[in-house]
Parts: C-alpha cells; structure tokens; sequence
C-alpha cells in the first residue's frame, strides 16, 4: 500500500466509496466524477502505478471482474454499449498513480468522446515501426 495513494486507502476503508464488486485481488466502485451513470473502475488490490506493472493473475482477475461488470453496468443503467479504458502515465490522462480499468456505458447521443485525429505511416514507416517493435519483444523475452 502507498501511504498516499487515493485508490489504496479506498482499498484499506479509510476514504469511503461505493462498492460493487470485491475480491481478494480487485475492487470495483463507482466513478465519483463519472462520463456517465454507472462509470465503474477496476482496480486491483495491491499497489501498480501502471498496467505493464500488474502481476499476470492480478490482471486476469481484474479482466475477468471487468467481464462481469460490464454485462451488469450495462444492464444496470439500460447502454447498449461501454467503452473499457485504461490511462497509463500522466500523458496518457492518468489520473491517480494506480492502476484502473474504466468501465464506461455509453448511451446514444451521450457526447463522451475519444475521438483525435487519425495519423498516416509514411513510406516504409510502417514496416520500419513494426520491425522495431518485434525486436524490443524479442530482447524482453531474453
């Protein structure tokens, strides 16, 4: 647990939050700044700053919560649809310093958007960024 850490005191009941599922390796409570009704985050219990931070059965753990969730949000709050997000880093839009999954219905003509303009691969560009990539997995599996 990080001493100040939001998510970690929710996680040890020292600030309040509106539960709606729990584990013995994630949480789920409602958004308080929600896009929409029934905005739920996912988090797991021990401390990550970040996904690439989160040991393999944790993550399982919150994937499958999130499964589950989202069928019950949606139900819940009549969406036919949600978004599931996660912001990693500052840059990203993180928010708080621990991992979350969002669980985001989303209603027609709601106006939440994550639209950016779309970019284009130049040239050989595209095959240049994907050989890199094979590469720097190829190093981490050494």
């Amino acid at each position: 647990m990080e001493k100040n850490c939001v998510f970690c005191k929710i996680i040890a009941g020292e600030i309040p939050a509106t539960k709606v599922y729990e584990d013995d390796k994630v949480l789920a409570f409602l958004d308080i700044a929600p896009f929409n009704y029934g905005h739920t985050l996912v988090i797991p219990k021990i401390h990550c700053h970040c996904f690439t931070e989160i040991p393999p059965d944790t993550l399982a753990a919150m994937m499958a919560a999130a499964q589950k969730l989202a069928v019950a949000v949606m139900r819940a709050t009549g969406a036919p649809a949600y978004n599931l997000l996660m912001n990693n880093g500052q840059v990203a839009g993180q928010e708080v310093p621990h991992a979350h999954l969002h669980i985001i219905p989303r209603l027609v003509d709601d106006t939440v958007s994550f639209s950016a303009p779309q970019k284009r691969y130049d040239g050989e560009a595209l095959t240049e960024l994907a050989a890199k990539i094979q590469e720097r997995l190829a190093k981490n599996a050494n």
